[in-house]
């Protein structure tokens, strides 16, 4: 009996918390430049400049995530674009003055940080806070890349196709398609060697160089 109890309980829990994300996630779409079909925000979530953040299809970004784009008056085009398929786990940030592009079938682990800025720290007379951003380079991060816990990516990076990039890792400079980088900076250890061909109607990046 306790049993049944616990695993209805559960069951309940998880039904309750996917109807209300999705009620919620339905309910502020229209705030975005693009919303896709099937796409989830978790609860909470931290948001700025929603206007200028395009979401795909079936996209899931975990609780205590924080996407926010920056004024920019030199570019009010979207800033931030997150690509069909896509899955973010809870507590990532996603900051942008002009663009970070996140292709499809991305998948990031918790507490990843990506920016195509920093901020600003050489007026001595004034907090950092204070200063502004500066560095502002375009992000890429290709398809079907995965990107382990706790994650940076620098401005001006870009991350290739399929490519992984080990925990911890802080990524300042371009990693290949089809390749493992670790390490503070990051550097690429190893290729990833091709795979057998797709079964015929399975899931593929497209053909492996």
């Amino acid at each position: 009996m306790r049993d049944w109890i616990g695993r209805f309980i559960l069951a309940c829990y998880k039904n309750h918390t996917r109807i209300a994300n999705k009620c919620f996630s339905l309910l502020v779409s229209g705030a975005f430049a693009r919303f896709g079909k099937r796409s989830v925000l978790m609860r909470p979530i931290r948001l700025a400049g929603e206007s200028r953040i395009e979401i795909g299809d079936r996209v899931f970004i975990g609780a205590n995530s924080w996407l926010q784009t920056i004024a920019d008056n030199d570019n009010r085009s979207p800033a931030i674009t997150i690509g069909d398929g896509t899955s973010i786990a809870g507590a990532c940030v996603i900051s942008a003055v002009r663009r970070v592009v996140i292709e499809r079938d991305v998948l990031l682990a918790r507490n990843v940080y990506i920016s195509d800025h920093i901020h600003r720290y050489s007026q001595t007379h004034l907090p950092v806070q204070a200063q502004g951003v500066e560095k502002i380079a375009p992000v890429v991060i290709r398809r079907g890349a995965w990107l382990g816990q706790n994650v940076v990516v620098c401005p001006g990076v870009c991350i290739g196709i399929g490519a992984v990039v080990g925990a911890n890792s802080v990524v300042n400079d371009d990693i290949p398609d089809y390749t493992v980088a670790v390490g503070a900076p990051a550097q690429v250890v190893k290729a990833i060697p091709p795979s057998a061909p797709p079964r015929v109607g399975a899931w593929t990046l497209d053909a492996h160089p």
